[in-house]
């Protein structure tokens, strides 16, 4: 997983509150376990149109306007990533390129997921994030830079918000860890255990036995 220190990107403002994760990545693309190729779906429902018997761009939608191609910063309402606990919705939003999402608040569940993908939620509050929509739509292509050791979201006009972050999460985004790679760095450790643990006990193991 890739490690998080600083970004410095286009911000994309999906202005809605309430996402859950069906409108993230739909049913119909849940049957795959791999983490790649989920990207081209995301927001599905609402960045394609059904034309002719095709499925075509909804220019209406903000992730199929030019400005926004390179965008890595989605801004969004409260309550993001609500519904299902569908570990495909960080997959989604990782494949497409987002490697940071600022909003109010997010699902529990959803905000877990996306720490285990390296995908960094910031909470700053509504008033903050509606400052943040006006900047957004007052200034096409605007970008914003993410110092997470620092904790600090910076405007391009030099306005300065922080946020709050779990240390253990802080920690994963850092050194680009999930909970597998973390417990790996404990092989040493896990690995004397076991040893001693057949030496005391050798009919726990069915190939000592």
């Amino acid at each position: 997983m890739e490690a998080f220190t600083v970004l410095e990107a286009i911000v994309a403002p999906l202005d809605r509150p309430n996402v859950d994760t069906d409108a993230i990545i739909p049913k119909q693309f849940l049957k795959t376990i791999e983490r790649q190729g989920l990207g081209k779906h995301l927001f599905d429902a609402w960045r394609y149109l059904e034309q002719d018997g095709k499925q075509v761009d909804n220019p209406e939608f903000i992730l199929n306007q030019p400005i926004y191609a390179d965008a890595r910063i989605l801004l969004a309402r409260e309550n993001f990533g609500c519904g299902s606990s569908r570990e495909h919705a960080p997959w989604a939003l990782a494949d497409y390129g987002f490697r940071a999402i600022i909003a109010p608040s997010f699902a529990d569940i959803f905000a877990n997921n996306c720490v285990q993908n390296g995908i960094l939620l910031i909470r700053l509050s509504a008033d903050e994030v509606d400052h943040l929509f006006h900047e957004v739509a007052a200034n096409p292509g605007y970008r914003l830079r993410i110092d997470l050791p620092a904790q600090e979201v910076q405007t391009m006009g030099d306005n300065r918000y922080s946020f709050p972050m779990d240390p253990g999460h802080k920690h994963k985004l850092l050194n680009g860890l999930d909970d597998i790679q973390l417990t790996l760095q404990h092989e040493g450790a896990i690995r004397a255990y076991e040893a001693a643990r057949r030496q005391s006990a050798p009919w726990l193991f069915r190939d000592a036995v």
